[in-house]
């Protein structure tokens, strides 16, 4: 690590630690307080290379990354936060424990029935830190990798990183996810989540990968990180990159598909030179990269934006994937957006880039039954209505099923949608006994 730049060492920075920093005296005492307050709430952490690189400090509070790290006081309700700024006054321990508690339970921790309705069993145990909700596709959670190297003030999965221990997804090592496997020989990918797999040394990394090439059924290994934006060093400069890199090629020689699920929000995470070079020593390996990411209140509304995103990606080599819909969970209040908007900015952006840019899916919700697209804004038989369509779900027999939702121009997540045309339901919402049929993961297996 010897002649490296304070940009190049990995560095870093909690909500006590920031504080250390010249950075923290460029916040006004407004934002300073804010995050003091909110941040006992959300986890924060953010590293050397975010502060000194992405942050547009003269721009701030409105620059995108600063959004995307810092937290901001609207990120709670009003009461919560005037209430919380009282108990942290009055220095009552115990109450302000209990007032963050009842915020985090408001928050919805684990949306779309993954602590309920995901999680998987073998000969009557279940098994920690694996989810199971489509068919060809098992989700892994690695002891080792339940952080990332900066928080999003927006992660779906806030609950990974609070320390509460009864709401985390944590698999302590691979061989229950082996024996799961071999007896669901219907999957064919596994994807490789967190926090951010790539946080571990290459080493740890390994000791999760290699068993699973031995499966002859597995065809794709995916690796769901936000490294390539946050920390591209881990594929360009780190002590062990060399090590890194050359797992990659053992995966693709085994001829395993390997999949990087890039988390790009924002352009300027890609223009960077290292993030550039991250990109070609990822696909040097035989790696396939591919770019994902929420559209957000505050961060990304403008589809110029997003046109240069994939468009740079494009030209780098990776693969323009999803805009997903900001979910249900955390301070979504004050992230997310009205679906029609959602829509008008994927369709905007979608417009002005190439035929090679539109590999990309979206607007994409990841909901309860499954992703759904919302694929246009139309009028039919005389009502607005929003065209939906499975692109995902936990019945296979709904892939591909288009749907249709009374027009509502507010309405910001999928479970506030109405059916259109005077139906009760949606088509799929009769089928309860469709779930333990076609979902194995909600069987134990013998």
């Amino acid at each position: 690590m010897q002649g490296l730049s304070e940009h190049e060492r990995y560095k870093p920075y909690n909500s006590r630690t920031i504080r250390e920093t010249p950075y923290w005296r460029r916040l006004s005492l407004a934002l300073q307080e804010a995050m003091d307050i909110v941040a006992r709430v959300m986890p924060f952490r953010t590293n050397e290379y975010v502060l000194g690189t992405l942050i547009d400090w003269d721009n701030i509070p409105d620059d995108p990354i600063f959004r995307m790290t810092f937290p901001h006081r609207d990120m709670l309700l009003p009461e919560e936060y005037a209430s919380l700024k009282h108990l942290i006054e009055q220095d009552d321990t115990e109450a302000i424990k209990r007032r963050i508690e009842a915020i985090w339970l408001r928050m919805n921790p684990h949306p779309a029935g993954q602590l309920t309705h995901n999680g998987v069993t073998l000969n009557g145990k279940v098994l920690s830190g694996i989810q199971h909700k489509y068919r060809e596709t098992v989700l892994f959670f690695p002891g080792a990798g339940q952080t990332c190297h900066a928080y999003c003030t927006f992660c779906f999965r806030w609950a990974q990183f609070i320390g509460e221990e009864e709401l985390k997804f944590n698999a302590r090592e691979s061989q229950e996810l082996v024996s799961y496997l071999r007896v669901h020989t219907e999957v064919t990918d596994v994807l490789i989540t967190g926090g951010d797999p790539m946080i571990m040394n290459s080493r740890s990394l390994a000791s999760y990968i290699e068993p699973l090439l031995e499966l002859p059924h597995l065809k794709s290994i995916r690796i769901g990180t936000k490294s390539v934006a946050y920390w591209p060093q881990r594929f360009v400069t780190d002590k062990d990159t060399p090590e890194l890199l050359e797992l990659f090629r053992r995966i693709v020689a085994a001829g395993k598909n390997l999949s990087i699920m890039g988390h790009y929000n924002h352009p300027v995470e890609i223009r960077q030179d290292i993030a550039r070079q991250a990109v070609e020593r990822i696909r040097s390996t035989g790696a396939t990269l591919r770019m994902q990411a929420p559209v957000i209140r505050h961060i990304n509304e403008n589809p110029a934006d997003w046109a240069a995103l994939w468009t740079e990606g494009v030209r780098l080599g990776a693969v323009p994937y999803y805009m997903f819909v900001e979910r249900d969970t955390g301070p979504s209040h004050y992230f997310a957006m009205p679906l029609a908007r959602a829509f008008e900015i994927f369709q905007a952006a979608y417009r002005t880039v190439s035929g090679l840019a539109r590999t990309v899916r979206g607007p994409s919700m990841s909901t309860f039954y499954g992703k759904v697209l919302i694929n246009g804004i139309e009028t039919v038989a005389g009502e607005k209505v929003f065209v939906l369509q499975f692109l995902q779900a936990r019945n296979p027999q709904w892939v591909l099923r288009t749907f249709y939702a009374r027009f509502d121009p507010q309405v910001t997540w999928f479970d506030d949608l109405r059916p259109a045309f005077g139906e009760r339901a949606f088509f799929f919402q009769g089928e309860p006994a469709a779930l333990p049929e076609l979902i194995p993961v909600l069987l134990e297996t013998a």
